[in-house]
């Protein structure tokens, strides 16, 4: 299948795929089973990993740190953005959370995710005890879904970039009130926009 074919195909599967999840949300809301249900929806989609080129979303150059953030779809008003994340190994982020609800699923690559919950009451806007909840390593047939407060860092391993779907109520560029959180020192601090990278368009 040549680009123009391959860019077709994609924008179709993505424009159903995300309709489909639209639905689940509109019929059960942001709930822990209804992103179980639109994490196996994106499961679907990264399967068809031809429509996912490499060629097509590269990560950053000559094995560069940081993520090529290549924008999917997403609606008018910046609900239901899917976008595609190309990052080398060597990745990692402190933890944050999103404020939004986040699906991740993954066409190629592994990315251990680390998810923490508070175990302090909230009460100090700037500070907080986190503690390790549990370890889930997205790869091709396993991804984690998010609620808008829950915390997780990612850590790409291996030896392989990572091509990860990554689908968010809200774009991420409209999330103005994420929070970073040093699991060590204990400080909260911003986590916005201003870290994300602007939208890449597909190469093809």
């Amino acid at each position: 299948m040549n680009a123009p074919n391959i860019a077709a195909a994609r924008a179709a599967a993505v424009a159903a795929t995300v309709d489909r999840i639209r639905a689940i949300e509109a019929a059960e809301g942001v709930t822990r089973p209804a992103l179980a249900k639109i994490r196996d929806e994106l499961m679907r989609l990264a399967a068809q990993e031809h429509l996912f080129p490499t060629a097509h979303f590269p990560p950053p150059p000559d094995g560069e740190k940081g993520a090529n953030r290549y924008l999917l779809q997403t609606d008018p008003d910046g609900r239901f953005t899917l976008y595609m994340n190309a990052l080398n190994p060597g990745n990692e982020t402190k933890p944050h959370d999103h404020t939004t609800w986040a699906v991740v699923v993954a066409v190629e690559g592994q990315e251990l995710n680390k998810v923490y919950e508070r175990t302090d009451d909230g009460s100090a806007p700037d500070r907080c005890t986190l503690r390790l909840r549990e370890e889930i390593m997205v790869e091709p047939g396993r991804g984690i879904c998010l609620m808008p407060e829950d915390i997780h860092s990612i850590h790409t391993t291996g030896n392989r970039p990572t091509r990860h779907l990554h689908m968010y109520g809200l774009a991420l560029e409209k999330l103005d009130d994420r929070k970073g959180y040093d699991a060590e020192t204990g400080k909260v601090t911003l986590y916005n926009k201003a870290y994300m990278k602007p939208s890449l368009a597909p190469l093809g």
